[in-house]
């Protein structure tokens, strides 16, 4: 059987966020054609509690797991990034255990394929096996689009970031026998900003489990009850684009359609709500949930499911959940971005606060156009989003082909 080390900055499992959804899914794909060795870094103690239920998953396939706590103490790693000259980010995940566990994984095992999983896993590579590098996006354009719009210290910190990543992101895909991104939006992209590169770098879009945001499936019903129509947007928040949207679509969107719908309800649903989230559920009509244990009795009960990023990179998973549901999606240009479905047919897209709100009133107002688009958006998931589907492409790209 042959063999695989997959690399990644977080622990795959549970796949409840965006980037563990697509990294949960890769090694799972992966190991239908290999035995797959992991290294990745935890955030929590709990995170080790994920190994059993990533083995029952994979059975045979999964070989030896190794789970490192990140450092947390930053003024270890920006010391180490300045006198490197480096990103920061990439600093933050340097580990002499982890390099060891890698080195001692490719002396031991017969490693046909390194899959890093998320640019600063690129550190821990050695020469010899078929190198894939997962960029997800082109994470030097977020910190560029940060740098834009901050201020004083914050301004520095992410221009420094942009230029450190930028030239990291060029050497990686230099070396990497294959580079990929989840969108030919970001392919190109890279390809604009990295210039004249002798690299091969190709698109391989993300899925969406249908089978679990399926509105015919059993879900249980939301635990509270609501005066009015409801809004829904979903998401870690305290990603920064998470917050500057809702806090955007708090102030400047909800405010409109209030002004026709009174009874409209804003919930924003996820985890690690940042304190300038927290303050939103203080306005009228906002709700602040909070991690919730599934999502979907929030998509169920939502009228129309918005998505309002000013940045998003990659396709937004939130968009994708929702449409899998059968719900009326609005959503920005950016959230939409990357995602193939017909605006009008399968969902709204809606740029400025006046188009939002007039979008979401509209149809408000009219269940029946709600209800189709929904309809539509589930069928065009099912069209083309599955994981195995999107996924097809992946062993041939690993060399991992029959």
């Amino acid at each position: 059987m042959k063999e695989v080390l997959f690399l990644a900055h977080r622990i795959p499992h549970p796949p409840d966020r965006g980037d563990r959804m697509r990294s949960w899914h890769l090694l799972r794909h992966l190991g239908r054609h290999a035995k797959v060795h992991l290294a990745a870094f935890t955030e929590l103690d709990s995170d080790h509690e994920q190994v059993p239920p990533m083995r029952a998953a994979m059975r045979e396939a999964l070989g030896e797991v190794h789970l490192e706590r990140r450092i947390q103490e930053p003024g270890k790693w920006i010391m180490s990034a300045l006198l490197r000259q480096e990103s920061l980010v990439n600093a933050a995940y340097r580990s002499a255990a982890m390099q060891a566990f890698v080195d001692r994984i490719l002396a031991e095992r017969p490693i046909e394929t390194i899959v890093a999983f998320s640019f600063q896993m690129a550190q821990y590579v050695r020469a010899g096996p078929r190198f894939v590098m997962d960029f997800c996006d082109v994470d030097s354009a977020k910190f560029a689009s940060y740098a834009k719009t901050d201020r004083g210290k914050h301004w520095l910190v992410n221009l420094h970031e942009a230029i450190r990543v930028r030239s990291l992101e060029k050497r990686i895909a230099r070396r990497a026998d294959l580079s990929l991104f989840i969108t030919e939006a970001e392919t190109a992209l890279f390809r604009a900003r990295a210039g004249r590169i002798d690299a091969d770098i190709r698109a391989l879009p993300n899925g969406i489990d249908l089978d679990f945001y399926d509105p015919a499936a059993p879900i249980p019903p939301l635990d509270r009850a609501l005066p009015g129509p409801l809004l829904v947007f979903t998401g870690q928040m305290s990603y920064r684009p998470n917050i500057e949207a809702v806090a955007a679509f708090a102030a400047q969107v909800l405010p409109l359609v209030r002004r026709s719908c009174p009874q409209v309800q804003f919930a924003i649903v996820g985890r690690d709500p940042a304190a300038d989230v927290k303050a939103l559920g203080e306005l009228p009509g906002v709700i602040v949930t909070g991690e919730v244990p599934d999502v979907r009795p929030w998509l169920t009960a939502a009228s129309v499911v918005v998505a309002p990023l000013a940045i998003a990179r990659g396709v937004q998973n939130k968009v994708l959940e929702a449409m899998a549901m059968g719900r009326p999606v609005v959503a920005t240009p950016a959230a939409f971005s990357g995602i193939e479905a017909e605006p009008g047919r399968d969902l709204l897209v809606a740029e400025e606060p006046d188009e939002q709100a007039e979008a979401i009133l509209a149809l408000l107002g009219d269940p029946a156009r709600a209800a189709a688009l929904g309809e539509a958006a589930r069928r065009r998931m099912i069209e083309g989003y599955s994981w195995d589907a999107q996924l097809a492409p992946l062993a041939e790209m690993a060399g991992l082909a029959a």
